[in-house]
């Protein structure tokens, strides 16, 4: 989804160095458990950047007087784009155990919200196999190319349970930008610039961190 987003966008920048990231979104993170408190999912909102939301409005034909509202025809055409995501969108959601990734089912809950001039998108991804939060689990929000940058915000909800421990650790951005400048140092100019570049897969250097541990 947010890949098409960007394509749909029209936005246009010299090399892909200078194009990445394309978007930012804050994003808000719920740890969702079941009723014999183990996790079973993370409920995400995404909040887009006013000038993404601005680009997107504006490619579909919403809000031409620029009020900041959609009427409720406008509010279903932007939730229909939003919400179809591509076959191949993992969902910016790495969710790690004991480092090893756990499962992630296809959204649920999806909705789609037009507030102060913002795209704000919320759903949740089930984990297909329940975890014990009585070991530690890690969740990062992030896209694996950098076309878009997202940034942890608020705090961090506990739905269905007590007892848990959360910590957040920012990504460590000046190590992050500098190991992606050594990576694209020896790439030749005219390879960055081309329409099938590659860019390499550094966003999880990018990516703030929750760790949820929970009682037993």
């Amino acid at each position: 989804m947010i890949r098409s987003l960007v394509t749909a966008s029209s936005i246009a920048l010299a090399s892909a160095a200078a194009a990445h990231p394309h978007v930012f979104v804050e994003a808000e993170v719920d740890i969702v458990f079941d009723a014999g408190g183990e996790m079973t999912g993370v409920r995400l909102t995404w909040i887009y950047d006013d000038f993404f939301s601005f680009m997107l409005t504006a490619e579909l034909g919403l809000d031409p007087q620029g009020s900041l509202q959609l009427t409720p025809e406008e509010q279903e055409v932007l939730a229909t784009f939003v919400l179809d995501w591509p076959d191949n969108f993992g969902g910016d959601l790495q969710v790690t155990q004991n480092g090893r990734q756990l499962d992630l089912a296809a959204p649920q809950q999806q909705a789609v919200e037009y507030r102060d001039g913002r795209v704000m998108e919320t759903h949740v991804r089930p984990l297909r196999t329940p975890a014990d939060a009585a070991v530690p689990v890690d969740v990062q929000v992030f896209d694996p190319y950098y076309y878009v940058a997202y940034e942890i915000v608020g705090d961090i909800g506990v739905i269905g349970r007590e007892g848990c421990d959360i910590r957040f650790n920012p990504a460590d951005l000046t190590t992050a930008y500098a190991m992606l400048e050594e990576i694209l140092f020896g790439q030749p100019a005219f390879d960055m610039g081309a329409d099938d570049y590659d860019f390499p897969a550094v966003g999880d250097a990018f990516a703030d961190t929750v760790t949820v541990r929970c009682a037993p």
